[in-house]
């Protein structure tokens, strides 16, 4: 691949070294309920490279006099598109760094999740390059914001468009799991921004379907997490092909070692800015808790606690057992979906969208999704299993209390759990609340009857069951010769996917979406289901196979979202 720009040679900076990653004061054990306090094990001691220092030491700087979009240099038909949204006053982050990055210095942000990173580079990319004008170019951004993972580039995208159309900045994303040739051709008509994974990025330099050689600004986003999941040799890769002479910003709730060498090899002389979550304007702390519990209870008190009536955000380490976490909340009669790198991007955004909609309340994610899920009103965060270090635990523990919103984050850990989890709060600077249960506790009581209500789904929402043995309205011919059914519903979007085999398996809901997967056989099975969209019901309706009815569907049909 040739490349236009050279790497900014690291020795001119007096930054380096290595960095823990730490937050700045690590937080005591909480002691626990109904039992006596247990001694913090010593932790050794934290090293911080000079970087890390620094900016800690800007974290100290007071904050700015309360300000507006328009007086920190924000164009008049930007300020007036996040009035629209109800956004007027800006947070700790974009006070601090929208100047600096206006003025088109290199910014390096460190924040917590759901500070409002997104804006404040975002703001400042979208005024800079509508400023500059000139036409949009065959294949060639003007700008270019990386992230790690498909549902972090959807989120920034959905930010960034509505207000680019304010300006006439256009929006772009480029991710792995969407069809290549869409992305391809939106290049080709020319585009503003890009915001992309890294490697569906790099196969499209690859293929000359992109160039970078005009990229005026360039934003790394969570580049801690692209450091965890090895991804920084692409980013180094990616920035040798931007010019070097171009505006880059850093935004990131972590540092560490890998990410303090990408600044100092990429960012020249960069402003600082950081803050706390808790400086956020009427920022609550999430409440932090922890509940003890034989290994053998944790699926029933987890079910107690699934059934409150808000939404609730399970995290599990595996894909395996957030597929299996899902099915044993439903089957208990709390309709949950799962979300992991397994299922493709369709799936996992319907599974997002319906727990968005309120129906189910309940999703289980892998680590996947603690970066990139922006969701409204995510009352309460359980960690089911215990995350790998204390970034995941502070990434997935953001989901709550965003944004000035309050929340809780609740651990279910067994015995042998407790000093593994005690040392992952230590070093993330949490004191939670501890308390030893069983089912019925009056702790795990608490937590199943907070929250606000969800409303139900529409009762005029539900789908048209088809005649059995009928062919479902809409069904097609697939290549392995059977039909492939759509579910009709009114006031919900029905979806559908075959496989090679060339059957599909299609369910309605009343919740307003439908869900679908496919297997290798040759018939399909159409049908809906009364109980919303991760409804524990068995499915209805008629199926066709060769113009005969074979039954009921097969027990191995699974939801796809």
């Amino acid at each position: 691949m040739p490349q236009n720009a050279t790497r900014r040679d690291p020795a001119r900076r007096g930054n380096g070294g290595a960095s823990s990653g730490r937050r700045n004061a690590p937080g005591r054990r909480g002691q626990v309920g109904h039992g006596s306090p247990r001694r913090p094990a010593a932790r050794p001691a934290v090293v911080r490279s000079a970087l890390d220092q620094a900016l800690t030491a800007a974290l100290n700087v007071p904050a700015p006099a309360d300000t507006t979009f328009r007086e920190l240099g924000i164009p008049g038909p930007l300020v007036s598109a996040l009035a629209q949204r109800g956004i007027e006053t800006p947070f700790a982050i974009q006070a601090r760094a929208l100047p600096d990055a206006l003025a088109g210095r290199d910014v390096l942000g460190r924040a917590q999740t759901g500070s409002g990173k997104t804006l404040a580079f975002g703001l400042a990319m979208l005024s800079r390059l509508a400023g500059a004008g000139g036409p949009r170019r065959e294949k060639a951004p003007r700008g270019l914001v990386l992230v790690p993972t498909r549902e972090l580039a959807q989120q920034v995208a959905d930010v960034l468009t509505p207000l680019g159309q304010a300006i006439g900045v256009t929006v772009t994303t480029v991710y792995g799991g969407a069809p290549l040739g869409r992305q391809v051709e939106r290049l080709r008509r020319g585009v503003d921004i890009v915001v992309a994974t890294p490697g569906r990025l790099i196969d499209l330099l690859e293929r000359h379907a992109c160039s970078l050689g005009q990229i005026e600004i360039t934003v790394i986003d969570e580049a801690d997490h692209m450091a965890d999941l090895g991804f920084l040799p692409a980013v180094s890769r990616i920035l040798d092909e931007t010019p070097s002479d171009g505006q880059r910003m850093l935004f990131s709730a972590t540092l560490d070692r890998d990410v303090d060498r990408l600044v100092t090899g990429y960012l020249n002389d960069p402003a600082l800015h950081a803050v706390a979550a808790s400086t956020e304007p009427g920022a609550v702390a999430a409440d932090h808790r922890v509940f003890i519990m034989p290994a053998e209870d944790k699926v029933t008190i987890a079910t107690e606690i699934a059934a409150r009536p808000d939404r609730t955000l399970f995290f599990v380490r595996t894909k395996h057992g957030a597929d299996r976490l899902a099915k044993q909340l439903t089957r208990a009669g709390v309709p949950a979906a799962a979300i992991h790198g397994n299922l493709n991007q369709n799936q996992r955004q319907r599974a997002l969208n319906a727990f968005t909609a309120g129906h189910p309340r309940v999703l289980v994610a892998t680590d996947v999704a603690a970066r990139g899920l922006d969701i409204d009103d995510v009352g309460l965060v359980v960690h089911f299993d215990p995350p790998n270090d204390h970034k995941d635990y502070l990434h997935r523990s953001g989901r709550t209390a965003r944004a000035g919103a309050s929340g809780t984050v609740l651990a279910l850990v067994d015995p042998a759990q407790v000093r593994d989890v005690a040392r992952l709060h230590d070093a993330a600077g949490v004191t939670p609340i501890s308390h030893k249960v069983q089912s019925g506790h009056e702790a795990v009581r608490e937590i199943a009857t907070s929250g606000i209500p969800v409303p139900p789904p529409p009762v005029d929402a539900r789908p048209a069951v088809p005649e059995r043995g009928a062919r479902p309205a809409g069904g097609r011919s697939s290549r392995g010769g059977g039909s492939r059914g759509a579910a009709a519903s009114r006031g919900s979007a029905p979806y559908s996917r075959s496989s090679r085999g060339g059957s599909s398996y299609n369910t309605g809901s009343r919740g307003g979406a439908s869900y679908s997967t496919s297997s290798d056989s040759g018939s399909s099975y159409g049908g809906s289901s009364r109980g919303g969209p991760q409804s524990g019901g068995a499915p209805r309706g008629g199926s066709v196979r060769g113009g005969r009815s074979p039954g009921r569907p097969r027990p191995e049909l699974r939801r796809a979202g």
